[in-house]
Formats: structure tokens, sequence, C-alpha cells
């Protein structure tokens, strides 16, 4: 086995190599002249692997399914030099997939899917469940409003399913199955669907069928994005296949869930959630990213993912827990000239949650009366480290001349999906000397 994982990396080096000296164009507009389905190794049957014993760590039993790893061009090897010039880019990450990458293993074994798709998060979003790209993509696997609204993903003032990990996983994998079948189970047609668009991936093979040209996504003229896209998870295949021989060292994640999911017994602000688990706010947040509001839904599903092994303790501790100590309310006295609109914008609330608490039928508010209203202050302070992604320090920075976000990613510690994520960039633009950038940045 080590014989022949040695003899394939060395194939594959060089093969890089001899393509090191062409240009950035001929980088992207190279393409294997096999069909896809020559380059797919055959997708490996659970009930044939040999038993090799339970896996190590989660790594191992990704590891011992991956398809795509033996897979190689100019435009691979280059995505794989984009993660490896990142020098610290998998230990920046690890901690968000030591949360969420155990569920998402789970998911896509269990639709028998390749295992890469488990590591699709990393491209779209570096494992930052708060990301949010410039055209409103969110969440680990960067869905789209509109794409959320067909995919029935539930969106509403107090959550955003597109954020949640379970939710935005669910939908994905369906997504995904789904344009799987309309492009006869080619996965890389299906990734560069999911990239772009799936009606622009199939005009492109309608056009180089009419010109009799192959129809394999390497053949197909995509946009640049979608041309980067798919060669960047083949190349994090190959990354956790040779991380060793690569020199890369992978975060330790066990083979075990981060999480489990909890019946809350009604509404409860998170922080009251947070305290009775011995958590921290920003910890909490990190495993529950849905939920926008201080305090779950009144009316939604009850559920919070809380680390494994406070889940039970907790989940008794909340079911005895009394009406009068989940949501803690403030007392505000109405001024003259307030609305209902313009409390509710000031305290992050809804007008009809203050109409309700407050036995309102209409707008009419008097002044010198008093309003009952939930107390958000303390998630209002811990919102910005927790949609952060770290416990950083927030740092202003203003981009030089010649300044590129590979260089200010390797000179701050932090990836570059990160700073495009904090700042709502677009990956497609060129930085600007001037343009002012926000970085969190680990403490000392």
């Amino acid at each position: 086995m080590q014989l022949l994982r040695a003899s394939t990396l060395i194939a594959m080096f060089v093969l890089s190599a001899c393509t090191t000296m062409q240009s950035d164009k001929a980088l992207e507009t190279q393409v294997s002249t096999s069909s896809a389905a020559e380059l797919l190794p055959p997708r490996p049957h659970h009930k044939e692997l040999v038993d090799l014993g339970p896996p190590v760590d989660l790594w191992d039993r990704i590891r011992r399914q991956l398809e795509f790893h033996t897979l190689h061009n100019a435009r691979i090897g280059s995505a794989r030099e984009y993660y490896l010039k990142q020098a610290r880019y998998f230990e920046l990450v690890g901690p968000r997939a030591e949360r969420y990458l155990f569920h998402l293993v789970n998911e896509v074994e269990a639709r028998d899917m390749p295992i890469e798709i488990a590591l699709l998060p990393f491209v779209e979003s570096a494992m930052n469940p708060f990301a949010i790209s410039n055209q409103r993509a969110a969440g680990l696997w960067q869905i789209m409003p509109g794409t959320a609204d067909d995919l029935g993903v539930r969106r509403d003032w107090w959550f955003d399913g597109r954020l949640d990990v379970r939710d935005s996983t669910t939908h994905a994998l369906n997504y995904l199955e789904s344009m799987n079948e309309d492009f006869d189970g080619d996965w890389l047609l299906t990734l560069a669907a999911y990239n772009s668009g799936k009606g622009r991936v199939q005009r492109a093979i309608k056009r180089n069928k009419s010109q009799g040209k192959p129809v394999d996504y390497w053949s197909l003229d995509l946009p640049r994005e979608t041309r980067r896209y798919v060669p960047r998870l083949i190349a994090l295949s190959t990354i956790v296949a040779f991380d060793q021989a690569l020199e890369v060292s992978l975060p330790q994640i066990p083979n075990a869930p981060a999480f489990a999911a909890i019946d809350t017994a009604g509404q409860v602000e998170m922080l009251r959630a947070a305290e009775l688990a011995g958590l921290e706010l920003v910890e909490l947040r990190s495993f529950n990213p849905g939920q926008l509001r201080w305090a779950t839904a009144p009316n939604g599903d009850g559920k919070l993912l809380v680390p494994v092994s406070i889940a039970e303790s907790l989940a008794t501790t909340l079911a005895e827990l009394p009406d009068s100590q989940r949501v803690t309310w403030q007392h505000y006295r109405i001024r003259r000239g307030d609305s209902l609109i313009r409390i509710a914008k000031n305290f992050d609330t809804q007008v009809g949650l203050l109409r309700e608490v407050n036995n309102l039928n209409g707008n009419l508010i008097r002044a010198g009366d008093t309003l009952m209203i939930p107390d958000s202050a303390a998630w209002q302070q811990s919102l910005a480290l927790a949609e952060s992604g770290s416990t950083g320090v927030r740092r202003g920075y203003t981009v030089r001349r010649g300044d590129s976000l590979y260089e200010i990613a390797l000179r701050f510690d932090v990836t570059i999906v990160d700073i495009i994520s904090w700042n709502k960039l677009d990956p497609g633009r060129y930085l600007q000397p001037g343009q002012s950038l926000t970085l969190y940045l680990a403490g000392d």
C-alpha cells in the first residue's frame, strides 16, 4: 500500500512539475482529453472494503473512502498549491472542522455519496457557518437566498436554516443528489452546477455538443470561479490522502460526534442556556449559528445543539426550568415621540412580539406607560465575536499597494476565505490600495 501511494504521488508531482512553467491562462484552460468516466476511479463499495479495523480518527475514516485523490492535471496542481501556500490553513480551520466535520461525514456516508462531498464546506466557507458572501450566500454550504426558498429552507426573524449546521447540510445534500441525477451520476458536473448553477452547466454542455466537443467537466467553457472550484475539492482530497508526503499537519479530529441535539422544552434565552450548560455564549452560538436572536423562537422546534458531554444533563435541567427563569425582561418607559417600530428597532426585537407580551391590539402607545422588552444586551455583545468565527480581537487593516488576499492572510495567520467573509468581498475583484478591511486576530 505504501509503495503504491508513493508511486502515485511521484507520478502526480512529475506531471505537476511539467506544468509549473506555464502561464496562469494555460493552467486555467488545460484539460484532460479523457472523459469524466475514464478519469474517475471506481466507486469503492463499503461491503468490499478490506477490514482495517476501526479508524484511528476522522481523517483516517475519510481517507479510506476517498475517490478523487488519484485525479491530476495542471488545474488540480494549481489548486493544491493554493492550499499548501497557506501554511496554517488547516490549523486555523481545525476548531471549526472539529465541531462540524463528523456530522457531515455521517450524512454523506448515509447517502452513499463520494466522501469528498463532506469536504466541500472547506472550499465553500472554510468551515465557517457564519460566512456570508457579497452575493448573500450563507453558511457552511453557502446557500443563496433564492436557492434556500426553492429548497424549502426555513428562514425567518428568529432562525436561518442556511446557517444551521444540520438544516443546511440536509438541504445542500438533497440539492446535490437531485442535480447528480440530472447529470447522469457525473459528480464533477454536479459540483460545477452547485457552484455556477445547473442551467449554466447544461448550456455549456449543449454548446460543446453542437460543436462536436467533449462534454466532460474539463472540456466545458465555464466561469473562471467554477474552473477553479472543482479542482480545489479534488486538491483537498489529494492533501488528505497524502498529508504526510506533502508535510501537511491535519488537525486532530476524533471519530466521534462533537454535538447532540436537545429539546429546550420551550423558549429560552441563549445566554441562560449557556450559563446552565457552563459554556461561554460564543461557544453555544458556534454550535447554533442558525439562531439569530437572543432566545430560541417561541414557537420553533425547540432544539439546541450542545457538546455531547453535557447534552443529557442540560436537557434535564431545561425540562425542569420554570417559565419565569427562561426569558429575562426589562421595563421601558415610553417617551414622547416613541413608536413600536422605533422601540423594536432600538432593542433588536419585533413589533409583533412587543404587542404579544404587552397585550397590545394595535400600534397605539402612550408616553409614560411601561413596556416589557426582552433583555438582549448580552447577546448583542457576543454576536460580533461569534460571527467572526473566532474569539479573536477585531482589527482594521488598510490595503497597501501590492497587497493580495494571500499575502494578508499569511501575514495575519487567517484564511483567505475568512477575509472574504468578514468583509463581504467579491473574490473575483482585486484589492485596491487604501481599501479598509476588518480582521479578527487570535489573542496573544
